[in-house]
């Protein structure tokens, strides 16, 4: 798939979801993610992140609002053609699924019927089971839930490394959810998620304050050089 620069591939428009009658839990969420972007999705646990990615890859509806992918209606897609175009990457992972590994990479073929420039080996070489898989699928809007929590900072390195690779050769758009204040550092653009609303939205040494800090995640830090943050 070819695309230009700078196109929009999602897009929330007033996005309203609730888990409860009358009580919105993301509330007139709008942003748009534009072709090859590497966006942080930052907040504490409970703030929206993880609803907010399975709205921008179909698992759930909005009850308000529309999101569009690729300039039409995200609903509107088969589940084999939203395949080619996404892949999501949930943060529970069910390990005692009764697949082999080179089974459960070979699920990201699934979307085509013609198969695509990577192969199962090349995919394998990359990372682990769940993540060759999500790889594998070749989609253009990569959306991941937390991918580093509970690894070792070398397993962490490994994965950035990879999502930055893909983006600079396959430019590929990344939303990844996490909680680690400093590797937010590491996206060229961030969006902080407070109580299901955007608190602040933009490059991570300008958005990321001591006060948005402090509002996000209810603690005081000292905001050093070069993106460090310690706590008071």
């Amino acid at each position: 798939m070819s695309l230009a620069p700078e196109q929009v591939i999602l897009e929330f428009e007033r996005v309203a979801f609730t888990y409860q009658r009358d009580h919105d839990f993301i509330k007139d969420l709008t942003f748009s993610i534009a072709n090859g972007e590497f966006i942080g999705l930052l907040g504490a646990n409970g703030s929206g992140k993880s609803t907010i990615l399975k709205l921008a890859s179909g698992i759930l509806a909005p009850s308000h609002g529309s999101i569009k992918l690729w300039g039409k209606p995200l609903q509107s897609y088969k589940n084999k053609d939203k395949a080619k175009l996404l892949c999501y990457l949930p943060q529970l992972l069910d390990i005692n699924i009764p697949f082999k590994v080179w089974e459960l990479v070979g699920m990201g073929l699934y979307p085509y019927d013609i198969l695509p420039e990577m192969t199962v080996t090349e995919s394998l070489e990359k990372r682990r089971a769940f993540l060759a898989m999500t790889l594998l699928q070749g989609a253009g809007l990569v959306l991941l839930d937390e991918p580093l929590a509970n690894l070792d900072i070398k397993y962490q390195i490994e994965i950035m490394r990879l999502l930055r690779e893909l983006q600079d050769k396959k430019h590929i758009s990344v939303i990844m959810a996490l909680h680690d204040i400093n590797m937010a550092f590491q996206f060229e653009r961030v969006m902080v998620i407070k109580d299901g609303r955007i608190a602040g939205m933009g490059n991570p040494e300008i958005v990321l304050s001591e006060d948005l800090i402090k509002e996000a995640f209810d603690v005081s830090v000292d905001m050093k050089r070069h993106g460090s943050v310690f706590m008071k």
